[in-house]
């Protein structure tokens, strides 16, 4: 599972990818700097403490992504 989100604070777009068959759990920030985590449900937790609707140029593509996320709740 892969997400593409444009943020307002950089001209690359946030990308979060949840690749459960290699166990690879990731961001890639707007500024290119990235965070990884040992599970999906690292990463969530990390996800709702960093970022909010309105750090991005559509904030319905993050709730969608959240809705997508809330199986690793």
């Amino acid at each position: 599972m892969e997400f593409e989100l444009n943020s307002f604070d950089g001209a690359l777009p946030v990308e979060v990818t949840i690749d459960e068959d290699n166990g690879r759990y990731m961001i890639r920030k707007s500024d290119t700097s990235g965070e990884y985590f040992n599970s999906p449900f690292e990463m969530v937790e990390w996800i709702r403490a960093n970022f909010k609707a309105d750090d991005f140029c559509v904030p319905a593509d993050f709730k969608q992504m959240m809705d997508r996320l809330a199986q690793f709740e």
